[in-house]
Formats: C-alpha cells, sequence, structure tokens
C-alpha cells in the first residue's frame, strides 16, 4: 500500500521533487558564469566571550555556550557531550548545516553537535528559525544552526593549557596560501588537537583527540572546500544519560566526516551543492565497572550517512527565487542492543522552493513577502507537504533601520535509530511504532539596527505534534521510556547587542512556557520536552580597557521548570571568564587565564545528572 500526505502518493511525490530539483539545476547552471565577485556574505558578529573552555581544547560546542538563542544542556564538561536546543525544542529539533548540506547522526540527536573539525575552519554560527529554517532545514523541526567557511590564511598556532584535576591539552593548526593563474587563490589548513583530566569528580574523567584538514579553493566568482576530520573521544560522568548519580557511565565516539563544498556566483543568482559523509563507532556504558562486548546491554553501535544538498538563489520573472533540497541514505551498520525495529536503513529527500518579491515605497520603506512550500519524503515513513511564509516591513528610522515580520512555517522530521530500535522496555524503552513528528511556528518580530549596535524582539508560538520524547514513571525507576508527546509552546526572545571600540556586549531574556499531552501514556516526569528555563537571563561582555589586556564574561541566569527528578535548585547563576595578555618581548605569545562555572553552581542541567565543578585552567598560545 502506498504511503501517502495529503494525497500525494510516493511516485507522484518523488516525480514533482526530481522535477523540481531538475529545475532548481537548470536555472542555477543556465545563468551566465561573467561574474566578477563572489555574493556578499554578512558578517556575524561573535555573541558569546569566551570562545576557549577551561576543560579542553575548544570544540564547535564551545561556541554556542551562553548564546542568547541557544540552551546548550552538558553532561559534564560540554566538549564531552551536550545536548543543543533552540525555542524549547528537544536535543534532536535543532539541526547543523555546513555550507549546502545538513549534517545529523542517525541513531541519535546527543551526537549533533559532534563535528570534528577545528573552530577555525568555520564561520561565527547563524541560528535559522523561522522561513530561514523551515527553507534550509533537514529532519530538524525547529532550528538550524548555519556555518559557512572561513578563508585560509598563512601562518599558524601552538595552544599548550594545564589546569586543575589534571588537565593537560594542546592544539597545532597550520595554514599555507598560494596564488594561481586567474586569480584564484590555493589554501589548505591542518589542525591537530589533544586533552585529557581527571574531571571535577571522581569518574569524570577524558581523553580526546582531533585532526582535521581543510582545502579551499577561491576564484573570483565561486569557491570550493574540502574539509576532512576524525575524533577518537572517550568522557565519564556519573548518571550521564540515566540521571543516578550512584552508576559511573561512559561514553566513547570515534567520528570520520568528510565535507566537500562548492558555492558559484552566477547572473542573478548563485548555487551552492555539498556532499558529506559520515561513520561514526559509539560504545556507551551505563557502569564502568563492568565489562561488555559484542552482547546486548554492552551499547554498542556504529551508523553510516551520505548527505548531498543543494541550495541558492535566481532572480527571474520579477521574484527571487529561493530554494534548498538535500538527499540522506543513512544505515545502521550494527548494534548490540538496537535489534528490536523495523528497518536498519533508511533514505530521505526534502525539497523546498519560496518565491519572494521586495516593493520599495517611499520615505526609506520596503516591504518583502516570501512564500512557498517544502517537501519531506522517506522511504519507510509518511511524506509531509508543508507551507512557508513570511512577511516584513523595512523602515529607515534616524540613523538605522527598522524591521516588523511576520513568519508562519511548519516542520518535520523523524525520530532516530535509538527511539525506535530500542527494547521496549529497560533501561532506554524504544517504540517501532513512533512517527513523524510535525511543528507549526508563528511568529512576529521587532528588529532595530544602527551603526555598531541592534536590538530584537520575538514572539513565538509553536504547536508539535508527536515529537518524541523520553520519560520517567514513578512505577519503573529505573527506566526511561520514548513517547510521543503533542505540546504547546509559547515564547519570548529579547536580545540587545553592541560592538565598540574597547567594549562589546550581548544581552538577551528569553521566557517560555509549555502545556504537554502524552495522551494515554502514564508519565510522572520528562528528562526533555519538559526540561526548560522559564526564565533565561544572559550576558557577554568583552572588555578591551588597554592595548594589551583581554577580559571576557560569559554569564547566565535561568528558573528552570520543577522537575520532580532534579536534586539541585531549579534556579542559577552560572558565570565563565577569562583574562589573557601578551608575554613581554615576545609579541606572538600570548597567557590566558580561564575559570568556567566561576559560581561554583551544582545546577543540574539534566534532572539527576550532577554538575560540573569549578575548572581553571593557564594557556599559552604561540603564533606565526
Amino acid at each position: 500500500m502506498a504511503l501517502r500526505c495529503e494525497g500525494w502518493t510516493i511516485p507522484r511525490l518523488v516525480q514533482f521533487l526530481c522535477c523540481a530539483l531538475t529545475a532548481n539545476l537548470a536555472v542555477a547552471q543556465s545563468a551566465g558564469d561573467d561574474a566578477e565577485v563572489l555574493e556578499p556574505v554578512t558578517v556575524l558578529g561573535q555573541r558569546i566571550a569566551n570562545v576557549q573552555p577551561a576543560s579542553s581544547y575548544a570544540a564547535l560546542v564551545t561556541g554556542l555556550r551562553y548564546d542568547p538563542q541557544i540552551d546548550v544542556q552538558a553532561r559534564g564538561l560540554p566538549e564531552g557531550q551536550a545536548d543543543i536546543t533552540v525555542r524549547g525544542g528537544l536535543f534532536e529539533n535543532t539541526g547543523f548545516r555546513l555550507g549546502a548540506v545538513t549534517l545529523f547522526d542517525p541513531q541519535t540527536g546527543h551526537f549533533a553537535v559532534e563535528i570534528p573539525l577545528a573552530h577555525a575552519m568555520l564561520s561565527a554560527p547563524e541560528v535559522l528559525t523561522d522561513l530561514d529554517h523551515g527553507l534550509n532545514a533537514f529532519n530538524a523541526s525547529v532550528a538550524t544552526i548555519q556555518y559557512g567557511f572561513n578563508r585560509v590564511s598563512e601562518g599558524g598556532v601552538f595552544d599548550l593549557g594545564l589546569g586543575g584535576d589534571g588537565l593537560l591539552y594542546a592544539e597545532f593548526r597550520a595554514g599555507t596560501t598560494a596564488d594561481r593563474e586567474g586569480g584564484r587563490r590555493l589554501g589548505a589548513l591542518v589542525s591537530a588537537a589533544g586533552s585529557r583530566g581527571d574531571g571535577t569528580l571522581p569518574g569524570g574523567d577524558h581523553e580526546f583527540r582531533r585532526f582535521s584538514g581543510q582545502v579551499q579553493l577561491l576564484a573570483p566568482d565561486s569557491e570550493t572546500n574540502v574539509l576532512m576530520g576524525y575524533h577518537d573521544k572517550f568522557f565519564g560522568w556519573p548518571g550521564a544519560y540515566t540521571g543516578f548519580a550512584s552508576l559511573p557511565e561512559t561514553d566513547h565516539t570515534k567520528l570520520g566526516l568528510v565535507v566537500i563544498d562548492h558555492r558559484q556566483v552566477v547572473e542573478q543568482g548563485w548555487w551552492e551543492a555539498g556532499v558529506a559523509y559520515r561513520r561514526l563507532e559509539d560504545d556507551y556504558d551505563f557502569d564502568r565497572r563492568t565489562v561488555e562486548t559484542g552482547v546486548p546491554g554492552s551499547f554498542e553501535h556504529e551508523t553510516r550517512s551520505f548527505a548531498l544538498g543543494l541550495t541558492g538563489e535566481r532572480r527571474a520573472a520579477g521574484l527571487d527565487w529561493a530554494f534548498s533540497s538535500q538527499l540522506v541514505a543513512d544505515r545502521l551498520v550494527r548494534s548490540t542492543d538496537l535489534t528490536y525495529g523495523n528497518f536498519n536503513s533508511r533514505s530521505y529527500l526534502s525539497l523546498s522552493l519560496a518565491p519572494g518579491r521586495e516593493w520599495v515605497f517611499d520615505r526609506g520603506r520596503m516591504l518583502s513577502a516570501k512564500a512557498g512550500l517544502r517537501a519531506d519524503w522517506s522511504n519507510r515513513d509518511e511524506n509531509a507537504l508543508m507551507p512557508l511564509f513570511s512577511l516584513s516591513l523595512e523602515q529607515a528610522v534616524g540613523s538605522g533601520v527598522g524591521r516588523v515580520g511576520l513568519a508562519f512555517t511548519r516542520g518535520s522530521q523523524l525520530p532516530g535509530y535509538t527511539a525506535l530500535n530500542s527494547a521496549p522496555t529497560g533501561l532506554f524503552g524504544g517504540n517501532a511504532a513512533l512517527g513523524r513528528e510535525y511543528a507549526d511556528s508563528l511568529t512576529f518580530s521587532l528588529a532595530y539596527e544602527a551603526a555598531g549596535w541592534q536590538a530584537r524582539a520575538s514572539l513565538y508560538g509553536r504547536r508539535d505534534d508527536d515529537l518524541v520524547d523520553w520519560t520517567y514513571r514513578q512505577g519503573a525507576p529505573f527506566a526511561r521510556q520514548a513517547n510521543a508527546v503533542d505540546i504547546d509552546v509559547h515564547g519570548a526572545e529579547l536580545m540587545f547587542t553592541r560592538y565598540g571600540e574597547k567594549l562589546d556586549v550581548v544581552t538577551a531574556y528569553n521566557w517560555i512556557d509549555k502545556e504537554a499531552d502524552y495522551g494515554t501514556a502514564r508519565v510522572d516526569a520528562s528528562f526533555y520536552a519538559l526540561n526548560y528555563a522559564r526564565h533565561r537571563l544572559t550576558l557577554a561582555l568583552l572588555l578591551r580597557p588597554l592595548p594589551w589586556l583581554d577580559v571576557r564574561l560569559d554569564s547566565e541566569y535561568r528558573r528552570q521548570r520543577d522537575n520532580p527528578l532534579r536534586n539541585s535548585s531549579d534556579s542559577a547563576f552560572i558565570a565563565a571568564f577569562s583574562v589573557s595578555t601578551p608575554l613581554p618581548h615576545a609579541e606572538n605569545a600570548r597567557l590566558r587565564l580561564v575559570v568556567d562555572n566561576a559560581t561554583d553552581s551544582d545546577f543540574e542541567e539534566f534532572p539527576g545528572t550532577p554538575a560540573v565543578g569549578r575548572q581553571i585552567s593557564l594557556g599559552l598560545g604561540l603564533g606565526w
């Protein structure tokens, strides 16, 4: 029997998607190749102060801590394992996009941010929500974190650090460039990093290794990047996933990644295509005092995924046609415990098309409208056809620009293999009957931008249908269960940024409220869907009082929704700061002191999982 979605059968949907995808490629390729410069790229201001942690070398997740729009929920040090949530979503509701291709983990969204590339290779992250997310998302219903590619430059750095609890880390990066004919430039960058430490709690040790490389070819009208990365990460943390601090848990992942991306400027537009291959081996132990391998209960898994993405924009017939598509195939290659589902491989295809138009009026006013459709298809699940819409009015006000916007989007995604293929009962109870999740979002926004500063406010409402959550009930205290839940989410975001010569300030306030309906499922507590901050206030300061002194502060105050599994208070104030200065008579050497969790807060980011304590490290960076 053919799967259907609002009157669409799989053959009809595939025909539509393939035709539209072919049309998009034709549009992109039919334009001339005589453009002289690349499409302008928006430069994103840094929204957190500290990009170096006190616990390890820097990873991509380090640059997301304290972000005004992102809630990073960590098990121990964030560089060990962290969930990424936006606007009260779950860890699987946020996608990560490099260039034109979105990376995701088919086993579990807990590994979504595991991207083994040096942060210097990628641009500052941009959080896509509303129509921008709906247009560019893949298998993520709430938000997408978008990265571009930094320009490779000559030189390098060697960073060495040590700290409390036996911490020792080092990172090396070196880049080189060469000019070629026709205004092209070839660049290459390599990086290696390692870290080890005992942790702030017994059983909280870690040992990380990461190797990555980038080859880049820049031309007057194009850019090509090839990136390769590998990490071998072991970390331990009491009660990391179970929430029982008496269990000394460990997780060991080996991850390989290859990404190839090409961006081309054409007449009246641009297009970008990317391909990615990702292979992950995971060995999780809920009790490191026992040794199991190759048998049920040893929690060993291997997944592979291949993704091909295309995105771009083309002006034709008086409209700006934005398009994006992605084809993905994944496989659960082997697993000792994910053996109870209906399948071990899945294919996905998504396509979105949204034409837009702008109208310019007198007195500096401009009205912009964009509307389109997104189609998601899978060979294992039902299909979805979803609307996208946004409307904004821009007005010159004084020396700046004010904007008012309204957006409606529908998103969808499919659950991972841990939720689908775990045993129906036990430590992590799965549910093979879980299906496609949907999210309808409506957002009203205000913004004002002037030279050096910006203020923004958003009010949003979202309806999550059949969202996959992991829940607890008192009758089975040593197990959690994957259950579908319908949730009404309401929230507000307020943010102010100012960038100056001696002081940068980023401050924000977030409010979220939820009403959940688990249907007939018996639920006494939620590990994820109802683990959110009702009120969250962040402040980032980057102070340069003297030419030789750099002071950075990140801080967060939160009041979490009450959870019967949480042993700590529901409110917390957490801060991180660093001080750095060049060494005398050594222009390219810089000394850095970093303190994370300076308040030594014991707030449990996951109910029942102990917090990481205060961490202090001293680092020395040598550049050339």
